[in-house]
């Protein structure tokens, strides 16, 4: 009998791969109540490390903003000359608490500004793109790249079998396959907002934006053999790495820089340029320099200022906003409420979260509440005692959206290959070898039926794709 996917109060779910968006290019309504459940069930899934970018380094630096780009922003953190104080913190997705450095995995780049008008956190990775594009399916991929529950084993298997059923994986699944899956170390990777952002300038004008962080150290990257042998003898490297090269004062720099793209050339675009699984070409949209990054501080308690750290795409700044990127969406939520659930209600209170301006809000009671402000009677609002009030001049401009409620599918004129095919064909041929080992050595115990299937994925992008897996799977 066929079984029925449902909600934990069992409700039916029609559909399970598409959030409600309003139009196929979003952004994604609250009433999604299957999704919410899902991403809230996630956040409370572990006790009591993140869910997800469990093991991690960071270190304290600052953002100097060399060039003028006030034409596209009126956040003061990104006008010329502005010197910020800030936390990166680096990890890896998959891997718990304690895990190796050293493994094939995706690199988190989670950034948080200490700006003079509140904090701004930049959350993102060492790759442009991500594996999925719509929010319902994260909860699913993050299991295929956990645990197997029975076995308490990484499984290959829920790895491929996911990625063979989720075509839009595909231009991800080639850059973390690639060389550039394992870094040398956390100074030798690029960071990427990833996401599409806003910007909006004193003419309240809003653009969108990509945020890039380019290493200065130059990529550094391991092969399969030399990351083994690096593990055997050390299981935190990259956390050894920067933290005794910012000790000798051997401070890493990344060079910041920003493509820009109107609300107008966004409608007219070949394809959605909200979709995280896609990078905007730089012939089209190329780089514009912003300024440089620098590391100089390592933490003075681990537990306090990196494992208490909590990021989240929601913090913004006027200035800089948001875009209808569902994923993106889905972050703003889901990450405020891990960091409430993981470390507490009040959270953004303990210093290494806490903002430099002055915090006026109304929320009351509720754990780790230790503000010693004093009580008056305006504990409301709206009120008649001179309480914190809202400021319409921060508003940004009327954001247009088109087309009706629905669950759209994501893959319905979608391209999932072309992207893929051109990061391939600017693959030396020693690249190119190295992924197919990779990928090869990453689908051992693969059933037969999904490696099959995942190699029709490799055909779509070109028959030297699919030719090269087989050969190193020995098909």
């Amino acid at each position: 009998m066929k079984k029925i996917m449902t909600t934990t109060a069992g409700n039916p779910i029609s559909d399970n791969q598409n959030s409600i968006t309003a139009g196929q290019r979003g952004p994604v309504l609250m009433q999604d109540y299957q999704l919410i459940e899902k991403l809230a069930h996630q956040n409370r899934e572990r006790i009591p490390e993140r869910v997800v970018h469990a093991n991690g380094s960071a270190a304290f630096g600052e953002l100097e903003i060399t060039n003028d780009i006030s034409e596209f922003t009126k956040a003061k953190v990104l006008q010329k000359g502005e010197k910020t104080k800030l936390l990166l913190r680096f990890s890896t997705v998959a891997g718990e608490a304690g895990a190796a450095d050293a493994e094939r995995d995706v690199r988190g780049f989670a950034l948080k500004f200490y700006t003079k008008e509140g904090n701004w956190d930049l959350v993102g990775n060492n790759t442009p793109v991500f594996f999925i594009r719509d929010p319902q399916k994260f909860p699913d991929f993050i299991h295929t790249q956990k645990r197997h529950p029975a076995s308490n084993l990484r499984s290959n298997t829920a790895a491929w079998d996911f990625w063979s059923l989720s075509p839009e994986s595909l231009h991800q699944v080639t850059i973390l396959m690639s060389d550039r899956g394992i870094p040398k170390s956390y100074r030798h990777v690029n960071g990427y907002g990833s996401h599409t952002y806003s910007l909006v300038n004193d003419k309240n004008e809003r653009y969108w934006v990509k945020f890039h962080f380019k290493t200065k150290q130059g990529i550094q990257t391991l092969t399969n053999e030399e990351a083994a042998a690096i593990v055997a003898n050390d299981r935190e490297s990259n956390q050894r790495d920067l933290y005794e090269n910012i000790e000798e004062s051997n401070f890493p720099q990344w060079d910041v820089k920003i493509q820009i793209m109107t609300e107008e050339q966004a409608l007219n675009f070949k394809f959605n340029p909200f979709d995280l699984t896609k990078v905007w070409p730089h012939s089209d949209y190329p780089l514009i320099d912003v300024g440089v990054m620098t590391l100089n501080e390592n933490p003075k308690n681990y537990f306090n200022e990196v494992e208490q750290a909590s990021f989240s795409p929601s913090n913004v700044v006027p200035g800089i906003g948001f875009s209808p990127d569902k994923m993106l969406q889905a972050r703003i939520f889901s990450y405020p409420d891990a960091h409430r659930y993981r470390v507490g209600t009040h959270y953004e209170n303990l210093p290494v979260n806490r903002p430099l301006n002055e915090v006026n809000t109304y929320h009351t009671a509720g754990s780790m509440n230790y503000e010693k402000k004093e009580v008056t009677n305006a504990y409301y609002e709206p009120n008649s005692f001179g309480g914190a009030v809202e400021d319409s001049s921060y508003a940004e401009p009327d954001l247009k959206i088109y087309g009706d409620a629905n669950r759209y599918d994501h893959n319905i004129d979608n391209d999932n290959y072309s992207q893929v095919k051109d990061l391939f064909n600017l693959m030396n041929e020693s690249q190119k070898e190295q992924l197919f080992s990779n990928i090869a050595a990453s689908m051992d115990g693969v059933p037969m039926e999904i490696i099959n299937r995942q190699l029709a994925h490799f055909e779509k992008v070109t028959p030297a794709y699919a030719s090269g897996v087989k050969k190193a799977l020995g098909i």
